[in-house]
């Protein structure tokens, strides 16, 4: 029996968890995270898993310390595997298994490698995407590639829409490469790091909206950063325009109107100054939605130029 101690958090931390138990994989400590108070909490959690399991797990704020280092060296496991743990995992918990670390990220590598692989994908229109099972080194989301599955991104997916593709593929992954480990007959692929590139974590500010970039640009934008994520937004003398779902009606061409908000037909629609059209599908203003607002309201932001950064 293939025994492996487990860097684990989210939905992909559980579900692949789950592969390695169906596996009939030895777990001898899973290493997860405390829940932030500051985080909403709408996933899956590794700690419930491991109590349902009788699974002894620890949650060090910092993993890299000589008393988690010994204890996990002291289990002699085969394998060591992270499934979107977020902490960075040093050289001595690097090698202290025996037959490698591993770890599933959420993207197409070499592309999106970093933080929320799947938001940057969404945010830069990506058609595609996916989870890629890799060997850890000291880089992160650098090492040789075992084994990757794709997912698509619709048009309006969400960030969250993907996100629930990219657990089922990282379980697809997992549950495909997981034997040839065992057997130790993976192949491992080396990374062209040239066709892809790091990206950081992102902050609520960033939801800011540009309004000088095109329709599509910012649906993109909204795509990405919608609930539960703190959404796309913009200031207006009346309150926080909230956006959370949006659709492209036109993409880039300008119009008469190219600036504004509009009320038309019962929707509101923007005009952008880049271009195109784009109409509100899910929208609040100083969380009232906008379809429920009163006259007085809406007009204090409809036919109003868009706020310039």
């Amino acid at each position: 029996m293939s025994s492996a101690v487990v860097f684990a958090y989210h939905d992909v931390g559980v579900r692949c968890l789950r592969v390695l138990l169906a596996a009939g994989v030895d777990v001898r400590l899973v290493v997860t995270h405390e829940d932030s108070p500051d985080e909403t909490i709408w996933f899956g959690s590794v700690r419930a898993l491991c109590a349902e399991n009788d699974i002894p797990y620890i949650t060090p704020a910092d993993p890299n310390t000589p008393e988690v280092e010994a204890r996990v060296a002291a289990l002699g496991a085969d394998f060591l595997f992270s499934f979107y743990y977020r902490n960075m995992l040093k050289a001595p918990l690097l090698q202290a298994a025996k037959h490698g670390a591993y770890n599933m990220h959420g993207s197409l590598l070499p592309q999106y490698r970093g933080r929320v692989p799947v938001n940057w994908a969404v945010l830069h229109g990506e058609r595609e995407t996916g989870a890629t099972l890799h060997q850890m080194t000291i880089k992160p989301d650098n090492g040789a590639i075992v084994d990757e599955f794709a997912v698509p991104i619709m048009p309006d997916d969400t960030a969250h829409d993907v996100f629930a593709k990219v657990v089922v593929a990282a379980e697809l992954c997992l549950h495909r490469a997981l034997p040839k480990l065992i057997a130790g007959t993976a192949g491992h692929r080396p990374q062209d790091l040239t066709q892809g590139a790091y990206f950081g974590g992102r902050r609520p500010e960033d939801g800011r909206i540009d309004w000088r970039q095109n329709a599509r640009q910012i649906h993109n934008l909204v795509r990405a950063v919608s609930r539960p994520y703190p959404g796309a937004f913009s200031d207006f003398p009346s309150g926080r325009l909230l956006l959370w779902r949006t659709r492209v009606i036109d993409d880039a061409s300008p119009g008469a109107d190219s600036g504004t908000l509009l009320r038309r037909d019962g929707r509101v629609e923007i005009h952008p100054a880049g271009g195109g059209l784009l109409r509100v599908l899910d929208g609040e203003l100083s969380g009232t939605p906008l379809l429920n607002l009163d006259d007085a309201r809406l007009r204090a932001i409809l036919k109003l130029p868009i706020p310039q950064n």
